[in-house]
């Protein structure tokens, strides 16, 4: 199994889960973060003062799934996350060792 985890912007989740829901993915866990990398920040203007940020408030999505799905998973988030501008985000792949169902004690993949 794999780990997907994606750095995305946050206007672009509806997108994501769409095209991951049309690969059959039947669930994510969404997560409010902020940081930063090659964009450095951001300006912002608060009552009526301009200041400069240096965390840009970012979601984090993160799909495990099959090794077979991993590949399908990871182009689907791309082509939906990407804006062509500076800031798209990175996608992350890790392995998974196991997993197990709470509520059933399924495990691996079944749990899924």
């Amino acid at each position: 199994m794999k780990m997907v985890m994606a750095i995305i912007k946050p206007f672009k989740l509806d997108e994501v889960r769409e095209a991951l829901t049309a690969l059959g993915v039947a669930g994510m866990t969404v997560t409010e973060v902020k940081g930063f990398g090659r964009q450095k920040g951001q300006t912002e203007i608060y009552r009526g003062a301009e200041y400069s940020t240096s965390m840009v408030p970012k979601l984090k999505v993160e799909v495990v799934c099959a090794d077979s799905l991993s590949a399908r998973v990871v182009e689907a988030i791309q082509q939906s996350a990407n804006t062509g501008a500076i800031g798209d985000g990175k996608i992350f792949v890790l392995d998974v060792g196991e997993a197990v169902r709470i509520r059933t004690g399924e495990i691996d993949e079944t749990a899924l």
